[in-house]
């Protein structure tokens, strides 16, 4: 039983890297506030992120930086003895820079053919932090999850109606993750139940590619390829608090594993109804089918801490976005959206630091142009989801609740 807790509960730790069941999108204020929808739909320097293609049709260069409070909050009703577990979460602040630029061809106008633009965002980040004692607490006490990609991109107008963008993408993450460890049969006998503290970090490549295309002055469609990157662990340390007459069986030390965080093909439609609506739609197809299995390779093995390969049986999902953005004058913009995810988590796989499930998120936002070169963005996120599993491998048959506020701001200078 103690090998099956220890092997399971590091399980969770890669999941925490890549956090999609739980996808992150918050890489664009605008684009938050229409549900995250901005393929098809080319408006401002995050399209570095969202569509590397569309960048070259931006009319204007411009540098962005913004941020995302998350607040997030859950419990956990245990089936077999009816208690209702919380945590207590700090606030995570993701955050997003984007600058584009390409070449003058004299003091009024951006015509090159080229553009170029970089991101630096956090897509993957978290933060849970369960009460004391809490039913769950083999598999998970509280963690600690920062992540960030560097993407550098070039953009290439085809023709008029037709632009390709292709982007490198380095990306680096650090965890910690802390859990209670069963030492004997009766963990109500004194000494009954240790600690560990795993830190690590890990690094990895991939690309993002996009094409963009404008059939008329009204429609525009995106396809984009966000490539699948295996982020490789080589630094991590195991630290395990336990009393000394079985320190033998928990030696602290170094352990390695690799990650693969999933590929996203996501098609967008943007659509100008008239001079002040347009509309998006997004349609993500994730491939979450590469987390099939996870091993940990250990420094030091006894009987207890051995090596693990281990399932994790993920499925490709979908998501759909959906939003639109209104004018009100020509400084002040509102937008709205709604998004749906499909969790990629099968039944007996949910695990407390992401008690994932289908999903609805809904948006909203607002833009202010406070002159010619300067915009204001805003957003909120509501995110309200419930699910009830039975993971017979951490011994966890209950009914998991999640609340999630988001708002953001982010400020952009055109030049």
């Amino acid at each position: 039983m103690i090998k099956k807790i220890i092997a399971i509960s590091f399980l969770t730790l890669p999941f925490l890297l890549n956090a999609q069941g739980f996808q992150v999108n918050l890489q664009g204020q605008t684009q938050q506030g229409m549900a995250g929808a901005g393929t098809g739909l080319i408006q401002d320097a995050a399209t570095v992120f969202f569509n590397p293609g569309g960048i070259t049709f931006l009319k204007e260069n411009s540098v962005s930086a913004g941020a995302t409070a998350t607040i997030a909050n859950g419990e956990y009703l245990d089936v077999p003895s009816g208690t209702v577990s919380r945590t207590n979460n700090p606030i995570s602040t993701p955050f997003t820079a984007y600058a584009v630029f390409g070449c003058k061809k004299d003091s009024t106008s951006l015509v090159s053919k080229f553009k170029f633009g970089v991101g630096v965002y956090t897509p993957f980040g978290s933060t849970a932090r369960w009460e004391d004692g809490w039913t769950g607490r083999f598999a998970l006490t509280s963690l600690k999850l920062q992540s960030i990609f560097f993407q550098p991109t070039v953009s290439y107008k085809i023709c008029d109606k037709l632009g390709f963008g292709a982007g490198l993408v380095y990306a680096y993450g650090n965890v910690e993750l802390k859990q209670d460890v069963p030492l004997y049969s009766n963990t109500s006998t004194n000494g009954g139940y240790g600690s560990a503290d795993l830190k690590g970090t890990a690094g990895g490549w991939g690309y993002n590619l996009g094409v963009y295309y404008k059939p008329t002055e009204k429609l525009s469609i995106g396809l984009t390829y966000r490539s699948q990157v295996n982020m490789a662990l080589t630094s991590g340390t195991a630290n395990f608090t336990v009393p000394a007459s079985v320190a033998s069986n928990f030696p602290s030390g170094p352990f390695s594993s690799s990650i693969p965080l999933p590929s996203v093909l996501t098609l967008g439609f943007g659509y100008k109804v008239n001079t002040k609506l347009s509309l998006a739609l997004d349609v993500n197809y994730i491939g979450w089918k590469a987390y099939d299995t996870l091993a940990f390779d250990y420094k030091n093995n006894t009987p207890i801490l051995k090596d693990t390969k281990l399932p994790r049986d993920y499925k490709n999902t979908f998501a759909f976005r959906l939003g639109g953005q209104y004018h009100i004058t020509e400084k002040f913009t509102v937008r709205a959206g709604v998004a749906l995810s499909l969790t990629p988590i099968k039944d007996g796989y949910v695990t407390p630091e992401l008690p994932d499930a289908n999903k609805v998120n809904l948006t909203c936002g607002v833009g202010y142009k406070v002159c010619e070169r300067f915009r204001v963005d805003a957003s909120y996120t509501f995110e309200n989801l419930k699910r009830t599993d039975n993971n017979t491998n951490l011994n966890l048959n209950g009914t998991y609740k999640t609340y999630l506020s988001a708002p953001g701001l982010s400020l952009t200078y055109k030049f």
